[in-house]
């Protein structure tokens, strides 16, 4: 059921979330800890994320974007919710690894429920779901695919900071104890609200902007056209070269 590839992108999926989640808590909690610098830590990350593990399973790293990607069909159902599964224990264990080596727990900070930073956090998650929409609908070289995602995610921070954490990332919100699973706290910004953001991002990207339709078409039409001239001219040179031997 489970071949060495399929292992490789739940391992792939479980590192690089839990990579994230740690460089998010060592920044977050360092003296350094504003949202400028935890935006350009986390897309430094998700850069390098995508160039080690992009082959191999996409470096998601993100239940939210992962889901967007399957309500667009780019991802399967079963490797998607390995995916969410994975990448939740990987913020998890991240938080078991930064509260061993710091030798302290942490209280919870994602507080209650706020209308205003649901909306911050599915704003940065539109900011996000539309670099990964790109990506995941343009055939573009892994170095640009890396650029876009990290850039992304780096401005999707920024923007969710303004009336929250800004996270954009219910797994890195476990990691930093911004929500948990089995209480109320934080599901309706947290998770809710990236959730929200990125599926709507990537499906309204999907709608409106991806090469599909005409400008899909347009270069086939040209190629179609130009066909038939390059047979024809091809014919001639062959019915020549046949003359021209007849004749010696």
């Amino acid at each position: 059921m489970f071949g060495r590839r399929k292992i490789a992108m739940l391992v792939a999926e479980f590192l690089g979330t839990g990579v994230l989640t740690l460089v998010f808590l060592s920044v977050q909690r360092s003296t350094i800890g504003v949202p400028y610098f935890i935006a350009l830590a986390a897309g430094l990350t998700v850069v390098m994320a995508l160039f080690v593990v992009g082959e191999t399973s996409g470096a998601h790293l993100n239940p939210a974007v992962t889901l967007a990607l399957w309500t667009a069909r780019k991802v399967g159902t079963l490797t998607g919710l390995l995916y969410i599964v994975v990448q939740l224990l990987g913020a998890w264990a991240a938080y078991g690894v930064y509260t061993y080596l710091v030798n302290s727990s942490f209280q919870p900070i994602g507080g209650h429920y706020t209308g205003r930073v649901l909306v911050a956090e599915a704003v940065g998650g539109l900011v996000l779901a539309l670099g990964w929409a790109a990506v995941a609908y343009r055939q573009w070289l892994a170095g640009s695919q890396a650029t876009v995602i990290g850039l992304a995610y780096a401005l999707a921070i920024i923007v969710a900071a303004v009336a929250g954490i800004g996270l954009v990332n219910p797994a890195v919100a476990l990691g930093v104890r911004a929500w948990n699973i089995w209480g109320s706290m934080g599901w309706g910004t947290y998770v809710l609200g990236p959730v929200l953001g990125t599926v709507i991002g990537v499906n309204l990207y999907g709608l409106l902007f991806s090469p599909t339709g005409l400008l899909a078409a347009a270069p086939a039409t040209r190629t179609t056209a130009a066909a038939p001239a390059r047979t024809t001219r091809a014919r001639a040179t062959t019915r020549k070269r046949t003359t021209t031997r007849r004749k010696r």
